[in-house]
């Protein structure tokens, strides 16, 4: 006697949900030609340039370059990863984030931190303690102020724009 088989098949509102965002992303062209934009770029680039200078050198002797090196490569970091959230519109798909009070949050405590590390790391810049790390480490400390600028304006328009948030 032959078997009857029967499939049944049910779609539960995860699944439904889950096919619904995982469509393709948007990719924002016009953010890299915002002021932010740019200075985020500004700040991937030359926190590069601040991270690589130090870890190019016998950095690990002194500890005041640490600190320079954990700020610059976190910071790198976080900067990377708020520039794709950024270029590709996620903070659109995760609307409970409050996205002005972090970049705020964010950019204020990189401006903060990478400021204390530029000065430590200008102020450990000397002759006496290695004159063939000497170069390197005056140029990431020239950096490292660059970026701490590019900071404290990109604090300034996330200041802006949670205050324009704010008052709505």
């Amino acid at each position: 006697r032959p078997r009857s088989h029967t499939v049944t098949t049910t779609s539960s509102s995860f699944t439904a949900n889950l096919s619904a965002s995982s469509s393709t992303l948007a990719y924002d062209r016009e953010f890299l030609r915002t002021l932010p934009g740019l200075l985020m770029v500004i700040e991937i680039v030359l926190g590069l340039l601040v991270w690589t200078l130090i870890a190019g050198t016998e950095y690990f002797l002194y500890p005041a370059f640490g600190w320079v090196m954990f700020v610059a490569v976190f910071y790198w970091v976080l900067t990377v990863f708020f520039l794709i959230i950024y270029m590709t519109m996620t903070y659109t798909r995760i609307p409970q984030v409050p996205w002005t009070s972090m970049g705020l949050c964010f950019n204020g405590s990189a401006f903060v931190l990478y400021l204390i590390a530029a000065i430590v790391d200008a102020s450990s810049v000397t002759k006496e303690l290695d004159s063939h790390n000497y170069n390197s480490w005056a140029a990431s400390s020239f950096f490292a102020f660059v970026v701490t600028s590019c900071y404290a304006g990109n604090t300034y328009f996330s200041f802006i724009s949670w205050r324009s948030r704010t008052l709505q």
